[in-house]
């Protein structure tokens, strides 16, 4: 696989350089007819300007890069720039633009919108933020995904820009609306415990293989609905880690004999649970 990041500096960017710019100096070299991963860095000052201009750079230069399958909007340092403060635009018209596409990552929920989210060969989608948008929430539920077999949405906190709720999260949980799907994210959440017992008997379960709650604030609470949940016990993989859980509750679970992930261990303090992006 041929892999390119591109990335505006901050000399670059008080240079007057933009991505545009670099993209179009990509798309005239002769790695661009067999590159296959495109990474999309800091596109200068992503604390103030959206990345609308990288958007329409690579839309309007789609012919160049005929091969590209994997694309990574945002992929930042948080010395770059903290991921609640990256702006991000509508990066639907890259799903349009790249028939061919199998993976999309976004990181950065600020601004965030995917319209339209249709496509018909793209088969892993993540959403890495510190606070997404029950707007963003709505199109993922209700996008046609045929081909999706990874869905991963890291949802963060109110005070970062989440603004939905459980029931903004309930339609991912319905069967049938991805069939392919067999890795199913639902991460980094300050509503880690309603998650976990609302997908304890969530028909979704049925055909995945991997479920990841990790990173947010799971408790004994949420815990004790996916230790009784014969659908949970199932998955070929748990991902728990990062979590609020107690010492015995860790241990009921490696006596399950499954395959699950309960490191990281929070030192629980109910005032103060936080998931581990936010700002």
């Amino acid at each position: 696989m041929s892999e390119v990041k591109l990335v505006v500096d901050y000399e670059a960017h008080e240079a007057g350089k933009t991505m545009s710019e670099k993209l179009e100096a990509l798309a005239a070299s002769p790695e661009s007819q067999s590159l296959t991963s495109l990474i999309i860095g800091d596109w200068g000052g992503a604390y103030e300007n959206d990345s609308a201009g990288a958007i329409e750079a690579l839309v309007r230069l789609k012919e160049s890069f005929p091969a590209l399958r994997k694309i990574h909007v945002g992929d930042m340092s948080g010395e770059e720039c903290e991921i609640s403060w990256i702006m991000q635009s509508n990066v639907g018209p890259l799903l349009e633009a790249y028939p061919a596409l199998q993976s999309l990552t976004v990181t950065g929920g600020s601004g965030l919108s995917i319209e339209p989210l249709a496509h018909d060969n793209l088969e892993e989608l993540i959403l890495i933020t510190g606070g997404l948008g029950k707007d963003v929430l709505a199109s993922v539920a209700g996008a046609r995904l045929p081909k999706l077999r990874h869905l991963e949405l890291y949802l963060g906190v109110e005070d970062y820009g989440f603004d939905g709720g459980i029931e903004d999260i309930l339609p991912l949980l319905e069967s049938g609306r991805f069939p392919e799907l067999t890795y199913l994210g639902i991460k980094n959440s300050e509503l880690q415990d309603e998650i976990a017992i609302s997908i304890s008997d969530a028909p979704i379960l049925q055909h995945l293989q991997t479920l990841d709650l990790s990173m947010g604030t799971l408790t004994d609470k949420g815990a004790e609905a996916l230790i009784a949940s014969a659908g949970v016990r199932k998955l070929d993989k748990l991902d728990l880690s990062y979590h609020y859980m107690s010492d015995a509750m860790v241990r009921r679970w490696q006596d399950t004999g499954m395959n699950v992930n309960v490191s990281d261990q929070q030192e629980d303090d109910e005032d103060y649970r936080f998931p581990y992006i936010t700002e």
